[in-house]
């Protein structure tokens, strides 16, 4: 072969596109699988974290986190100790409602929101008329959530979550705002280290959870962002976007002392709901003596009767019941709406809140089991005096002929206790 053959030969050997193809797959042989993606080595020495992790992980994907996100924020968590004793955590003595109110409705307080309300009146009138919900309420929520924005809280709020997650109790929400806080890091709208808040996951200086974050926080001071944290008009204006969406009626109270008269039935508390007009058939009126509004006079009311026929008495408006939607609890909303009628001038309520005796968990219960045993329904014997409890209760009061306001004081449960003597001996008063 002369020369010239040899190095066309040569040539076309390397030109071969298929002399480096791999060989053709027989029958029957395995097809190859696409690449997976990979999953965080998550080795915090908690078996039970690890597990839930490792799912979560997996979750994650099919909801349509990038892996890359994950990957990054997962890889190295460990759970924070302190949340499950945060999330169990059932005190021994449950703190009377007049304490609560007095305590977060002080003279300090409510000195610092009209400051406050003086202060911010450049963003806060924009607010009021942009949203309809009153400045003094958001004033109020704001008090209550963060002290006005001085006490955000130092909790990862992604290792909040995936601690709450992993212990069970409240895996879907937890889940659910561990999801929603990756999607704010993966937007590059906020940093994870910008995310801290409560134990909870609570966030900024109006405490909203990431999905809330999400859905309803808006820019108020108009610099292209929506800064809970660090912006008051933006935490302001998103609080009363959430008021606003959750029902807010323009123009109308969120609640209202009242007075009865003499041997009123308080079996009615917590139970119908009429206008102010139809209340005063039944000889309910303003503690002030004032006429009612026009707004107000049309509403939808509830009598409540927080600490019992002795103490003051409230007509609860539709808005208090959202603001419930920011915290469903009835000592929270009062609060809430209490501050906002100082912050606008209003004195101190007309009756004085009484003096309480703390009840301690075991006649709490005691008082429950003491109810199912006589036929009555509370509900599951856990010690949270919620409204099941005061339902079952204002029953068996008005069956004995008592005073059926449905308040549990030591006195209540020493008379229930009696009717049941297996629980234990009466508490001395």
């Amino acid at each position: 072969m002369d020369r010239r053959a040899f190095l066309m030969l040569l040539m076309a050997g390397v030109a071969d596109p298929t002399s480096n193809m791999l060989p053709p797959l027989t029958a029957g042989a395995p097809t190859p699988q696409a690449p997976q993606p990979p999953k965080p080595v998550v080795q915090s020495g908690d078996a039970n974290f690890d597990a839930w992790a490792e799912a979560f992980y997996e979750r994650a994907i099919k909801a349509g986190l990038p892996a890359s996100l994950l990957d990054r924020e997962l890889a190295g968590l460990t759970p924070d100790p302190r949340i499950g004793a945060l999330d169990t955590r059932q005190p021994e003595f449950a703190k009377p409602f007049s304490d609560y109110i007095k305590g977060v409705v002080s003279e300090d307080r409510v000195a610092i929101g009209r400051r406050k309300r003086a202060e911010l009146q450049a963003f806060l009138g924009p607010i009021e008329r942009t949203y309809g919900v009153s400045a003094d309420i958001l004033l109020g929520v704001w008090a209550m959530e963060t002290g006005f924005g001085t006490i955000l809280g130092g909790f990862d709020v992604i290792r909040s979550m995936a601690s709450l997650a992993a212990q069970g109790r409240r895996r879907d929400f937890a889940e659910d705002q561990l999801m929603a806080a990756l999607k704010i890091i993966g937007s590059g709208e906020f940093p994870r280290s910008r995310l801290t808040g409560s134990w909870a996951g609570a966030m900024g200086q109006t405490q909203f959870m990431p999905t809330t974050f999400l859905s309803t926080a808006v820019d108020g001071d108009g610099d292209g962002k929506r800064d809970i944290w660090g912006s008051s008009a933006d935490a302001l204006a998103s609080a009363a976007n959430l008021l606003a969406k959750g029902g807010w009626v323009r123009g109308q109270g969120w609640a209202e002392e009242v007075s009865v008269p003499p041997g009123f039935d308080f079996s009615v508390t917590e139970g119908p709901t009429l206008t102010p007009a139809a209340w005063a058939n039944l000889g309910v009126k303003r503690a002030d003596g004032l006429a009612w509004s026009t707004a107000d006079a049309s509403a939808d009311t509830v009598l409540i009767a927080p600490t019992g026929a002795g103490g003051p008495l409230f007509l609860l408006f539709p808005n208090h019941f959202v603001i419930r939607k920011y915290n469903n609890a009835t000592t929270y909303a009062l609060a809430v709406g209490l501050l906002a009628d100082r912050f606008a001038g209003a004195g101190p309520l007309v009756k004085p809140w009484p003096v309480e005796i703390p009840l301690s968990l075991p006649d709490r219960i005691a008082a429950q089991q003491a109810l199912i045993a006589l036929g009555f329904e509370p509900g599951k014997p856990d010690g949270v005096v919620g409204i099941n409890t005061r339902s079952a209760l204002r029953a068996w009061q008005k069956s004995r002929g008592l005073t059926a306001d449905g308040y549990l004081s030591i006195g209540m449960v020493g008379l229930l206790k009696a009717e049941v003597p297996v629980l234990g001996p009466a508490p001395p008063n």
